[in-house]
């Protein structure tokens, strides 16, 4: 059957390919091969900076032929790839032996062994995955969930006068603004935005285990360490790990996945509570008059982008958190489990986007109910008991807040005018009754 949108098995390039693809171009099979593709050059380009003696009078003019090859690099280049793999049955000596073909017509015959002299795959592998997800992070991933941010900074700025009743333990709590209660997930998801750009997209590259073996046999007057990290920190714009088997260390790869179920967390967290308040009435959403909110009932609008949110962010989470888990542990210097694995890479990466775009889209679509917002504050009352009893406690009145439960706390409703007539019959100035009765629900929103 022939593979499209109808036919994927992942959603991620299926239903739902219109809203991931952009991330094809650094988790695909495609990418990765590009990518590998990528360091194999710019590494042979280092060696013949360095220079090694049989590379020292490489004609530096080539350089710029020899990076169209990744630069420019095709979809009839990735198939030539995989035409060697189907050979082989090694995908990174595939890379290598296509690059050498492509030399070769670029007149570069004597020189072409140097093409990944000394590596092993994985200084390849773990050089181009950082990489990829790098440049990811940059184009992609950051500015959407910046533009997210935004947007819910936006809608805090807008609602910030809005008095809304609070809910702790699901019953009335002091009042709060509906602004200042949005501006909760912008701040948390700024600081764990901070935490995810801070973290160092480490890369491997060490030869066979990690202590370049074959390099220094062949050439033991050059520091190869210096030249590994020159190559990985300059050259790549990566941050060579120092100690390593024969993969790398995964550590900082765990703490970025850790840092994306944070920010995943907190957007869960917060489609669950707009969820809630479009429930509770506080919003109303903006009417296609051609989309179909339910198959059955026709009057309904539901808060299918929030849904739709949360649920691709919880399998994101789920995926992050094997990532996390699995990749720092691998036995002795290295066994294979890492390779499958870091394929999955981009998987939670498309499930957060498509999460995304969909917050974005249900967040333009909410109109501010602030009738239903005033009811919900006129019918609870009993909420500013907090602010009497705290005014009677400065005054020097005894056990204020076990008179402010006696009234509030009794199977009958607490109105405006209960509140006014409590006030009236305490033992207090007239300045200080004026002081209480200007507390309401509405204003009674703190700083």
């Amino acid at each position: 059957m022939e593979l499209n949108q109808l036919t994927a098995v992942s959603p991620i390039d299926g239903r739902y390919r219109s809203k991931a693809e952009s991330l094809s171009n650094y988790f695909s099979e495609f990418a990765l091969i590009r990518y590998r593709v990528w360091v194999e050059i710019e590494y042979f380009i280092a060696l013949c900076e360095k220079p090694l003696p049989q590379l020292k009078d490489f004609d530096s003019s080539l350089y710029s032929s020899m990076r169209k090859i990744y630069t420019d690099f095709s979809m009839e280049d990735a198939l030539k790839v995989k035409e060697f793999e189907s050979v082989t049955n090694h995908d990174v000596k595939s890379v290598e032996y296509f690059i050498k073909e492509k030399f070769e017509a670029l007149g570069i015959k004597e020189q072409k062994e140097f093409v990944h002299f000394g590596l092993t795959s994985q200084d390849v592998n773990n050089t181009s995955i950082p990489l990829s997800l790098k440049v990811a992070n940059e184009e992609v991933m950051i500015p959407m969930l910046e533009e997210v941010i935004a947007l819910i900074d936006t809608l805090a700025d807008d609602w910030s006068d809005q008095p809304i009743l609070a809910l702790t333990h699901g019953q009335p709590a002091s009042p709060s603004r509906l602004g200042k209660e949005f501006k909760v997930f912008t701040y948390r998801l700024k600081k764990q935005l901070d935490t995810l750009k801070a973290v160092p997209y480490s890369a491997k590259f060490g030869g066979a285990t990690g202590n370049f073996n074959a390099h220094n046999v062949a050439y033991p007057e050059i520091n190869w360490v210096e030249f590994g990290n020159d190559f990985v920190n300059n050259g790549l714009g990566l941050n060579r790990s120092q100690f390593t088997t024969q993969i790398e260390n995964y550590d900082n790869l765990a703490a970025m996945f850790d840092a994306y179920k944070r920010i995943d967390t907190i957007l869960i967290d917060m489609s669950r509570d707009i969820w809630q308040y479009v429930s509770m009435k506080y919003f109303k959403q903006k009417i296609n008059k051609n989309e179909v909110g339910s198959s059955a009932m026709p009057h309904k609008v539901n808060p299918i982008d929030f849904e739709n949110a949360e649920g691709n962010l919880g399998i994101a989470n789920a995926i992050l958190e094997h990532l996390a888990a699995k990749l720092p542990i691998s036995r002795l210097q290295r066994d294979l489990t890492d390779s499958t694995v870091l394929r999955n890479v981009g998987v939670p990466l498309g499930h957060i986007v498509i999460a995304l775009q969909s917050l974005k889209k249900g967040l333009n679509k909410l109109e501010l109910n602030s009738n239903q917002l005033k009811a919900d504050l006129e019918d609870n009352w009993a909420v500013v008991a907090e602010a009497i009893q705290t005014v009677l406690r400065r005054e020097g009145i005894p056990n204020p807040y076990e008179m402010l439960k006696d009234l509030t706390r009794k199977n009958e409703k607490i109105t405006e005018q209960s509140i006014q007539t409590f006030i009236d019959g305490l033992a207090v100035s007239d300045q200080i009754k004026e002081e209480l009765k200007v507390i309401t629900p509405y204003n009674y929103t703190g700083v």
